[in-house]
């Protein structure tokens, strides 16, 4: 593969992510630790971004379409990643399919044309708790949009 260097690197910036997320609830403190320590203003937010704008210009990003909407998931849930696996999606102006969050959800926004929000959140991070769903929804914009599932779990509404 091509890409190798750009795959290995985007990887190696989320296994230094995700270290201190081992161990924490997914909720709202989360969200608010994120947001202060990895924010749209940090280095490891202009990182990612850059990560995932390169990923899908290059390929190995956001490589499946269905209807409008282009994901994939890059990484499976791995001991590295502290057990989540790593997902991106390149939405606009759309809704997904509705799904739930057996574990939770944790969602890097990202948006790349307009004000995109991601179910009404702007850039930044959003953290979903266990049990929760919804219809991931994009507006005003285009946006990329991180996943990290707990051991890859969620669960398509059908």
């Amino acid at each position: 593969m091509p890409f190798t260097s750009s795959i290995a690197q985007f990887r190696e910036h989320l296994v230094q992510l995700c270290a201190p997320l081992a161990g924490r609830a997914l909720n709202a403190e989360l969200a608010a630790w994120l947001n202060r320590e990895h924010g749209v203003a940090s280095n490891t937010y202009a990182t990612l971004q850059a990560d995932c704008q390169r990923g899908a210009a290059e390929g190995w990003l956001c490589n499946r379409e269905a209807g409008g909407l282009r994901y994939g998931r890059i990484f499976k849930a791995t001991e590295e990643l502290q057990g989540f696996s790593v997902d991106v999606v390149d939405m606009e102006n759309m809704a997904g399919p509705h799904h739930t969050h057996p574990l939770g959800e944790i969602d890097l926004i990202m948006p790349i044309a307009g004000e995109a929000q991601f179910d009404g959140h702007p850039a930044g991070w959003m953290v979903c708790p266990p049990g929760s769903a919804h219809s991931p929804t994009v507006t005003h914009g285009r946006a990329l949009v991180l996943y990290l599932l707990p051991q890859g779990e969620i669960t398509f509404t059908r």
